[in-house]
């Protein structure tokens, strides 16, 4: 199975170069960086990667407004024309590990869409203060009573899609930035038809840098719900992982 992870950036320069080398190591995987014009350097440190890394690292510079929904779009635009079986996205700062990817292909070979998820099995994140738990946890209530969609982590950012299942996507439609981007895509994947496992993961918080939370999202994130439900009406149906990918060998 050919995979492409999305990899968005803007200041990881610290933990670029680990991040790709963790991913690599996995066959037949490929990585796109997308850098949103980090100050940083990160594009700079980007395509010194790319260069040796010919074949299986590609950069994106993005140039105008940015934002983590922004960079998603452009690069699920690119991508559905390549020659990949599935896309990913994931996070620069560890807080995705690497070493789950190969679950998620597992569970791709039998959905459209793969959800790294932090709670199919209580909490599974690791160094977050009580306030931000308390936050997320909330906020995926809030968004499964609003609009309907039966997933543990609707706003889980480690995800796989296979390509044909991204393509159903209305990406020209989709208006969030922030992390709703997740909550938006999910529930037109589900509007779409496509089914949809998780499989679990330990989430640990980022190892450098500092998190790109502010409050502008959090407002995003409570509204977007609506504007789905508004726009376009309750999803309304459940989406079950397949049997065997939510328990046991993919649990560490």
């Amino acid at each position: 199975m050919k995979a492409l992870v999305l990899l968005p950036t803007y200041n990881e320069r610290e933990n670029l170069p680990l991040v790709v080398g963790a991913i690599l190591v996995h066959p037949e995987v490929s990585v796109m960086v997308i850098d949103d014009g980090s100050p940083d350097g990160t594009g700079r440190i980007a395509d010194e990667l790319a260069a040796a890394s010919p074949g299986r690292l590609s950069v994106m510079h993005r140039t105008g407004k940015r934002g983590l929904g922004r960079s998603y779009r452009d690069g699920m635009k690119a991508a559905i024309g390549m020659d990949v079986d599935v896309v990913c996205q994931m996070d620069a700062d560890f807080s995705h590990d690497p070493k789950y990817l190969p679950d998620l292909f597992a569970a791709a070979a039998h959905s459209d869409i793969v959800i790294g998820s932090r709670y199919l099995h209580g909490v599974s994140v690791v160094n977050w203060p009580l306030r931000r738990l308390i936050l997320s946890t909330f906020a995926n209530a809030y968004v499964r009573q609003v609009t309907g969609m039966a997933v543990r982590d609707c706003t889980a950012g480690f995800r796989c899609w296979r390509r044909e299942a991204l393509a159903r996507l209305p990406l020209e439609s989709i208006f969030s930035d922030g992390y709703s981007f997740q909550v938006e895509t999910l529930f037109y994947g589900l509007s779409a038809g496509c089914t949809v496992a998780e499989v679990p993961i330990i989430f640990v918080e980022r190892r450098q840098g500092a998190s790109k939370m502010s409050t502008r999202v959090m407002a995003e994130s409570m509204i977007t719900p609506w504007r789905l439900v508004v726009r376009d009406g309750r999803v309304g149906r459940a989406a079950q992982p397949p049997s065997g990918y939510n328990r046991g060998g993919s649990g560490r």
